[in-house]
């Protein structure tokens, strides 16, 4: 992405429906504390991710500070507003998987207006690449999540199916106007686009034959796997590579960071202005030298990782 930023995760293995808010908080600021010297503004900053949300970064940070003995914004992202977060911080992934895949469809003389779209994972991504694929003029075909989905050749109204959910729970059973289908049926119907984006390893060597997709737009982390990867380019369906495709939170989670050093703190607008042009320069980087090196965008795109870490090091030299 070009950014000094980004990295690994880490996190508990435990099922935060299980706990209550006051076991959680306490579970959270021990693993803070467990964790202060290897946090920090320029060290490690974490950021939500699968079972958290902008609730438990505010703890992460309130915990850091209180044994710094001042308030460190910088120490985390995707924080609530009030104690630094940023603008635009909630919806950032699913923004970078829709232009993401915009970019890639105009490379084929497409457009998102009229474009057919599979999401399997309903959830903080999927949710909202559906809303803003399905503002763009995308006809969203199915969508699923934990206990199933829903089908719609014709396409699913998102926002109504947004307030059915949240009338009935969470479920989508029961929305009019759509069939049910099931996470793996999903992944194999015929699409411009399919997005997984639920968790990793579901497209496989034993479903790669059956896709559909054209464009294959990695939302989760890593969904597919390595020998389906290569099925899935053999019959040159196009792969954009989860390094690229879900970056827009780590986007986004790095404009924080800058907001947090600076203490000033920037409207909605900057923020998606800073975040398009970030996504798209690296989705034209990564274009350009998969045709350049006649590889795939996944190879591409870590080869410009790779690469750009070596030169650093190189030029930075040896020490001592």
């Amino acid at each position: 992405m070009g950014i000094p930023y980004g990295g690994a995760k880490g996190g508990i293995p435990l099922d935060p429906k299980r706990y209550s808010v006051s076991e959680l908080e306490r579970i959270t600021r021990r693993y803070t504390s467990e964790l202060i010297k290897d946090i920090g503004p320029a060290e490690d900053i974490p950021a939500p991710d699968m079972g958290t949300s902008a609730r438990e970064m505010a703890w992460v940070m309130d915990t850091y500070s209180m044994n710094v003995g001042h308030a460190v914004p910088g120490v985390v992202t995707g924080k609530p507003l009030s104690i630094g977060g940023s603008r635009g911080r909630e919806l950032a992934t699913g923004r970078g998987v829709m232009i993401t895949v915009r970019e890639a469809l105009a490379r084929h003389g497409g457009s998102l207006a009229g474009a057919t779209v599979l999401i399997q994972g309903f959830g903080n991504v999927g949710g909202a690449a559906a809303s803003l694929l399905h503002q763009a003029g995308a006809k969203i075909v199915a969508v699923s999540g934990s206990s199933g989905g829903l089908y719609n050749p014709k396409g699913l109204d998102i926002p109504a199916l947004k307030a059915h959910m949240k009338e009935q729970g969470g479920r989508m059973a029961g929305f009019p106007q759509a069939e049910p289908i099931s996470n793996a049926d999903l992944l194999v119907q015929k699409a411009d686009v399919l997005i997984p984006a639920a968790l990793e390893n579901q497209i496989t060597e034993a479903n790669a034959h059956q896709i559909q997709a054209r464009i294959v737009a990695e939302a989760a982390n890593g969904p597919t796997t390595l020998a389906a990867d290569r099925i899935l380019e053999s019959r040159g369906i196009q792969v954009l590579p989860d390094i690229l495709t879900n970056a827009g939170g780590v986007v986004v989670s790095y404009l924080e960071w800058v907001q947090g050093l600076s203490y000033i703190f920037w409207d909605e607008e900057r923020v998606y202005q800073e975040m398009e042009g970030l996504m798209v320069r690296a989705f034209e980087r990564v274009v350009q030298e998969a045709e350049r090196r006649q590889v795939s965008l996944r190879l591409a795109a870590y080869t410009l990782g790779v690469g750009r870490v070596a030169q650093a090091l190189q030029d930075r030299g040896l020490y001592p």
